[in-house]
């Protein structure tokens, strides 16, 4: 092309313009101060513009040299700054997750130290929110884990179900041992009832597996969040019905109990969504093996 130019004229003149000497230009990229000077010539011959004045062993920039230098300037800047943030990520892989609040707070984040203890070269940027699902296409989204009733995907997304989870009723130790103790489904009429809106079974679900008990379910506190249902009941405000997947550590620690037992209505609540054509990527792959050996080991939990 007739206005292709050569990288090495181009910084040639942009340390000449920097250090207004082509002697010092030379020691700096290694070269002798008439290899600059020639490669300065040829960028004036070929646009036909003077870039620097020759005042005796000086150089001074012209008008024109001092507009292209303040350009040419902010381009090697740029380029340095692209080669400092490549030497600082070149040795990792970031993979983003989206994720619901509730599996991303309760379950997930617990975990991903064990991740990045087995994936050290993989960093995790997790996203959080419900809804709308993340769009895989268009929004740089390696994973979305959703919850609730599938919808109709995109051509080329892969959709993998996770192991059924459990519900059933927990609430606070103090709760279920205090004044009015939580020994029979029927105790609940006694108790606040925490409402999880998004959960798969509510509450007039598991009345309708007890028929002998009535509770007041127009009643009680009402959230649109598992993690908020959960920390409800953590603080003692009532009995919640929630999914053991989510309580494995509030469980462990004692900060809940399930005072009927861990037998209860099942559900495929949550799936893991990728795009195909992604499907091989070292750092999906891995993360995706991670997350479903996690999940399968800890089912006896729930």
């Amino acid at each position: 092309m007739h206005n292709r130019i050569s990288l090495k004229a181009v910084q040639a003149f942009e340390a000449a313009a920097r250090l207004s000497s082509f002697a010092l230009a030379a020691e700096e990229l290694f070269v002798t101060p008439s290899a600059v000077s020639h490669q300065i010539k040829l960028l004036e011959e070929q646009f036909r513009v003077q870039l620097f004045h020759r005042v005796h062993r000086a150089v001074v920039l012209t008008d024109a040299g001092r507009r292209y230098a303040e350009e040419v300037s902010a381009a090697f800047a740029k380029i340095e700054l692209a080669t400092r943030e490549l030497g600082r990520t070149a040795k990792s892989d970031i993979l983003t997750v989206h994720s619901t609040p509730s599996f991303a707070t309760q379950w997930l984040m617990p975990r991903l130290a064990r991740f990045s203890s087995q994936h050290p070269d993989i960093d995790v940027r997790l996203n959080a929110s419900y809804p709308p699902p993340a769009d895989l296409l268009n929004q740089g989204v390696d994973i979305d884990i959703r919850y609730g009733t599938r919808r109709l995907q995109p051509a080329g997304t892969m959709v993998l179900s996770f192991p059924p989870e459990t519900i059933v009723p927990l609430c606070a130790p103090a709760l279920a041992t205090g004044a009015h103790p939580i020994l029979s489904p029927e105790d609940l009429g006694q108790h606040t009832l925490i409402h999880s809106e998004v959960c798969l079974v509510s509450w007039r679900d598991w009345m309708r597996q007890h028929r002998k008990v009535r509770l007041d379910i127009s009643r009680g506190l009402r959230f649109d969040r598992s993690f908020m249902a959960i920390s409800a009941a953590v603080d003692g405000l009532g009995v919640c019905l929630e999914s053991l997947l989510l309580v494995q550590r509030e469980l462990e620690t004692g900060r809940l109990v399930a005072p009927f037992g861990l037998s209860g209505p099942k559900v495929q609540g949550y799936t893991l969504n990728l795009l195909k054509s992604r499907a091989e990527l070292p750092k999906i792959r891995s993360f995706q093996e991670w997350l479903f050996d996690e999940l399968e080991e800890r089912r006896g939990v729930a």
